[in-house]
This record gives structure tokens, C-alpha cells and sequence, in this order.
């Protein structure tokens, strides 16, 4: 059988390295690169996208609609870890825990749109719980998260990691006007009839995502607290490879998380934590925003993809 060619246009951006470190050396496809001298050449990078037979796509968001209009080969197939198509038609959504379909989905699809960073963990956490009626649709959402430097970008991790270069602040809240880009995709994805509020952050260490969701009991159905929304979310994620749901007599013994513990991994680990007598739920989500936040997410997609050439 012929080698499948992936060609990952943007491959010296902080995701495009992630991606191409992790299939570096496999002997079942043929990954495709470009010279320096070519990289930035609209026609080179045009041949190499309708060369290959999937076309990993790490760029600015204008960039990749560019590159997306590029392909006249009906045949390539598209991942792209850019927030350009995360809500648009005919893109399938890059997240194949989704449900029990949505793997075969993405395996079938000609367009794979890669999920954002921090909507992977809210995501994870809401669908499940809005589709069951545990959480109402229109309940009113607020969703706090806060991510290594990565996940600003190639310039972020410049200003941290060169030697001699003025510091980053050690922990930058963003986003206050209520408006990032990643809110349509949380609201679609996630089932919501609103906008949730999000509040992203930044801190001064390079990689890994801790995302939280605070809960009130007495705005949800009659009967729904923790034991229910756990309960959900670990039959949901039952047998999933990479999605684990930590135990609530774990989580009720856990004073604190760490949200570098999973980075180089493709895990996500989702707990439910609460305060019976108050009546709160805490929802979280711990992962590595260059993992299942990016490269490793798109890795996952592209292993479901190659299957339909076996």
C-alpha cells in the first residue's frame, strides 16, 4: 500500500512543531516538508497542499481560509488547527469524544475542523451534562481558565524562554470584553442557548490548561447535584481512551490541581467538585493545551482519518 503524505502547512509555529515532533519517524505515512526558502511561497505551499493526501493546516486564521481555498483536488483532505472553520458548514469538529458517532465521522471527513484549547475542556465538561437536561441549556455559564504561555503563541514563548529578554507578566487575565473568539465555538459545541462568560488567562510557566465552571444546584432540575453530573460524565466517557473522569471520592480528597500534570500526554481528566451544604458544583478540566489543546488533538484526528487508507 502507498504511504498516505501529510503535509502540515505552518510546521514552525509553536502547534505546526508539536504536530510534526509527534509523527516524526513513522514509517506509515510520508510527511511532507517544504525548504525554508519555500515556506512562505503561496504557490509552493499550494502544490504541496494539493500533492498531499491529508493537509494539516497551523496557520493565522486568514491564512488557512487562504489555504483552504488553495485545494482544487477533490481528494485532500483537511485538518485545521486554526479557529478559521470551528462553527462553520460542512466542517466536522475535530473533538471525537463527542459522542459514541462522531469518531466515524471524523474518519470519513474531508474537512476536520481542530478544536481550540480551552473549548476542548468546557466542551468536555458541558456537552454531556445540557444533552442529559442535567445542566439547562440556557443555564447562565461562566467558564474560568488559565493556560501555560504556549498557548499565546510562538512570540509568548520567545518572551519567556530568551535568555536576557524583559520577563512575562507571571499571570495575564484577557479577554475582558467578553468577546475571544473562542465563545461561538463553546456555545455550539457545547449545547448552550447563550453566550457563556469566559475568562481566559495566561501564567508564567509553558504549558497545560487547569479550565473551571462553577455551578449553583438550585438553578438546576429538582434532584441534580454532583452524584448526578459525575455520574453523567463517567458513563459518557466510559472506555474512552483519552477523556477520564476522576473518581468523587478522589476529587473529595484533592486540595489542589496542578495544571501541568498531564502535559505530554494527550489525556484529559475531568472531576466534580462540590459543597453540599452550599449547593455548588465545581467542574474541571486538566490538560496539555499543546496536547488534546492542539498538536495532540490533531494527531488524534489524523490517526481516524488514515484508517480509511488501511
Amino acid at each position: 500500500m502507498t504511504q498516505p503524505i501529510v503535509f502540515i502547512d505552518g510546521d514552525q509555529g509553536t502547534t505546526g512543531l508539536q504536530i510534526h515532533s509527534r509523527l516524526h519517524g513513522r514509517t506509515d505515512i510520508r510527511l511532507l516538508t517544504l525548504p525554508d526558502a519555500e515556506r512562505k511561497s503561496p504557490q509552493r505551499r499550494a502544490e504541496a497542499i494539493n500533492s498531499a493526501d491529508v493537509a494539516i493546516l497551523c496557520l493565522p486564521d486568514d491564512a488557512a481560509r487562504e489555504a483552504v481555498a488553495s485545494v482544487v483536488n477533490p481528494a485532500v483532505r483537511v485538518i485545521d488547527a486554526s479557529s478559521a472553520h470551528r462553527t462553520a458548514p460542512g466542517w466536522v469538529y475535530g473533538f471525537p469524544e463527542m459522542d459514541d458517532q462522531h469518531a466515524e465521522r471524523i474518519a470519513h471527513a474531508k474537512r476536520v475542523s481542530n478544536p481550540g484549547c480551552y473549548p476542548t475542556g468546557a466542551i468536555a465538561l458541558l456537552r454531556p451534562l445540557v444533552s442529559a437536561g442535567l445542566i439547562p441549556a440556557d443555564y447562565p455559564i461562566t467558564v474560568n481558565a488559565v493556560s501555560g504561555y504556549s498557548g499565546s503563541g510562538r512570540a509568548a514563548v520567545e518572551q519567556y524562554e530568551t535568555p536576557g529578554a524583559a520577563p512575562g507578566p507571571v499571570l495575564r487575565i484577557y479577554g475582558l470584553q467578553l468577546a475571544h473568539k473562542h465563545v461561538p465555538e463553546m456555545q455550539r459545541h457545547a449545547g448552550l442557548a447563550f453566550a457563556p462568560v469566559f475568562v481566559p488567562a495566561y501564567a508564567a510557566y509553558r504549558q497545560g490548561i487547569v479550565l473551571t465552571i462553577a455551578v449553583q444546584t438550585r438553578l438546576l432540575p429538582a434532584g441534580v447535584g454532583a452524584q448526578q453530573l459525575h455520574q453523567r460524565l463517567a458513563e459518557f466517557y466510559q472506555g474512552a481512551r483519552y477523556v477520564h473522569v476522576a473518581p468523587l471520592e478522589s476529587a473529595a480528597a484533592t486540595a489542589q490541581l496542578n495544571p501541568e500534570a498531564l502535559n505530554g500526554t494527550n489525556d484529559l481528566r475531568l472531576a466534580v467538585f462540590s459543597n453540599e451544604e452550599q449547593g455548588q458544583v465545581l467542574l474541571t478540566a486538566v490538560f496539555d493545551n499543546l496536547g488534546k489543546g492542539a498538536s495532540g488533538a490533531a494527531v488524534q484526528s489524523l490517526e481516524l482519518m488514515l484508517g480509511a487508507f488501511a
